[in-house]
């Protein structure tokens, strides 16, 4: 590197070096959403915009969950880089989903809940998602079945068990999340999960369990004694 090369080449190359020492468990989360920017913005520091973005959106979740629009609202954020943010929760998503699709859910749970963390976790209107099990408990598919507000999505058992007959499954799993951050079930989802409980059983369809997902913990229908 030439004595006129701008400082921050000379950090981008230390960086990865610390990267490569322990492939990333040292690093904070501005120092890994540095790395990811490096490819994005070639020519510039991006120290100070990974920071910006990190305190914006919360953490790296956050910043990748965030919506195209408001990522572009941030100083230096163009709409490649934006959508390169949003890559890399579509990849997230995608190698999560891979450790639970075909694999018996008793066997895999944690990866299940991992694979909705990293689905839902950031959403910022509740998403009510129903995962589809076939008679040995693996996971057939996964589906969005409605969006709402910030606190409220409208959902209907008869849709819930019109996509359950059309995927041949035996057994579900109901997955919202709470924008709020606190996963505590609400009357309406234990009036609802109920209900949806008691449709299924004339088909033969048993609810295992219904999961809220919140920003930190995710609360389980079936350990709180619920179902």
């Amino acid at each position: 590197m030439g004595e006129d090369a701008p400082h921050h080449l000379g950090h981008r190359e230390r960086l990865r070096e610390k990267f490569a020492d322990g492939l990333g468990a040292g690093l904070h989360d501005y120092e890994l959403l540095e790395l990811f920017l490096f490819n994005a913005i070639p020519r510039r520091d991006v120290k100070p915009l990974a920071k910006t973005l990190i305190a914006a959106f919360g953490d790296l979740g956050g910043v990748a969950a965030a919506p195209v629009d408001q990522l572009e609202e941030i100083k230096g954020v163009s709409r490649k880089v934006a959508l390169d943010l949003k890559l890399l929760l579509a990849i997230s998503g995608r190698m999560a989903r891979e450790g639970v699709i075909g694999k018996p859910v008793v066997s895999s749970w944690s990866a299940l809940v991992n694979y909705c963390r990293t689905a839902m976790q950031h959403a910022r209107t509740e998403e009510f998602r129903v995962l589809f099990l076939d008679k040995k408990n693996r996971l057939i598919a996964d589906e969005v079945l409605s969006k709402g507000t910030v606190d409220h999505t409208p959902v209907y058992p008869r849709e819930v068990l019109k996509r359950a007959l059309a995927h041949e499954a035996s057994a579900l799993i109901l997955v919202h999340n709470h924008p709020s951050g606190d996963p505590t079930p609400s009357g309406a989802d234990v009036t609802m999960t109920k209900a949806l409980a008691e449709a299924a059983k004339p088909f033969d369809i048993v609810l295992h369990d219904h999961l809220v997902i919140g920003r930190e913990t995710t609360a389980s229908f079936r350990t709180l004694g619920l179902l």
